[in-house]
């Protein structure tokens, strides 16, 4: 593609905002549509998008638009950040409106019921004479608009588009790595937000930093574990998509996930934490999805049977990690290929 081809990112929340950010400073013309008319019109009026980043003005070369299928039609390139459960009603409506050839990267990290489709699943079948892509990682979008230095990963069988989202997102201190595994890059995306929901249950609670560290590895082990019985590759959770993204996730306050199991943790209602936030918590979605799946196929995961019933029922987050202390002692790295005699 020429460096003059149209680029539109569907979604106006916090990381819509902050892809179409990184893509305008790199000299880009960005449209970033919102189904939001009044948003739309106080973000060209004050050049702010306050509702997510109050303070921080957006580059001139960021237009919110509301008018999708001249948005679509235009486009060459196409990031869709939309929350999991509006995704597949959405490519519904404006399939008509995609072109032959388009770039389409989805950011959205969840899970959708029906079929245990992922978001790429959806566009590949929907969207079949476009080139799809997920964008995915350690990248929490406040600090994207402050331009700390992050790296994603870019994750699509199609060369083509890996090239050219490394063209378009690269820059100092945006760094964008390539991985062909799309489903697992996909799909560790959405598993970590599970487990971020729990690290923030054990921070409201104080645990000791040995107790967080052994939270994060078996969540590691535990979502690899399940990604891997599913078809995706181990290795794609060595790096910024798996452990990366797991840890940021898992540790930081400004993860929205981390922050809905704060709340719960210090006794806030879910239904509450969730409202209070303002924003979608995939990992909510995500959790009961993943607890039916795993059930159906036998793979054990008892940190997500564990959140399940401190978020439904009256266990706690003392008997989940008691839980994991007394399990069978089982192998650490469960992808290491035994020695051979």
């Amino acid at each position: 593609m020429s460096d003059n081809n149209k680029i539109a990112v569907l979604g106006g929340g916090s990381f819509g905002t902050a892809i179409a950010q990184v893509l305008a400073g790199n000299g880009h013309a960005v449209k970033l549509w919102m189904r939001d008319a009044a948003q739309a019109e106080a973000i060209r009026e004050s050049g702010r998008n306050d509702r997510y980043f109050p303070g921080l003005t957006l580059s001139p070369l960021v237009e919110p638009v509301t008018a999708i299928q001249a948005t679509l039609e235009t486009a060459d390139v196409i990031f869709v950040a939309l929350p999991s459960k509006a995704f597949r009603p959405f490519v519904a409506d404006t399939r008509p409106f995609f072109r032959p050839g388009q770039i389409v990267i989805s950011t959205t990290k969840g899970i959708e019921r029906e079929g245990f489709r992922l978001m790429s699943e959806i566009l590949v079948e929907a969207l079949p004479q476009t080139h799809v892509g997920v964008l995915s990682g350690p990248n929490l979008a406040g600090e994207m608009m402050q331009k700390e230095l992050t790296a994603t990963v870019i994750a699509s069988p199609d060369a083509r588009v890996r090239e050219e989202t490394q063209r378009l997102l690269g820059c100092g201190y945006f760094r964008v790595y390539a991985n062909i595994d799309m489903y697992g890059v996909e799909l560790g995306g959405a598993l970590k937000n599970i487990y971020a929901v729990i690290s923030g249950l054990a921070a409201a609670l104080q645990v000791g930093e040995n107790t967080k560290a052994m939270i994060i590895s078996r969540s590691l082990a535990e979502m690899s574990r399940f990604a891997v019985a599913l078809g995706a590759n181990p290795l794609t959770f060595l790096g910024l998509a798996g452990v990366g993204d797991l840890f940021v996730t898992c540790t930081s306050s400004m993860s929205r996930n981390f922050r809905v199991g704060y709340a719960v943790g210090q006794g806030t209602p879910l239904e509450q934490a969730v409202a209070e936030l303002g924003q979608v918590a995939e990992g909510i979605n995500t959790l009961e999805l993943v607890r039916e799946k795993a059930q159906e196929l036998g793979i054990p995961m008892p940190l997500v049977r564990g959140l399940h019933e401190i978020l439904y029922s009256d266990m706690t987050i003392q008997q989940v990690i008691k839980g994991l202390m007394t399990a069978a002692q089982n192998s650490d790295v469960e992808f290491i290929l035994p020695r051979q005699a």
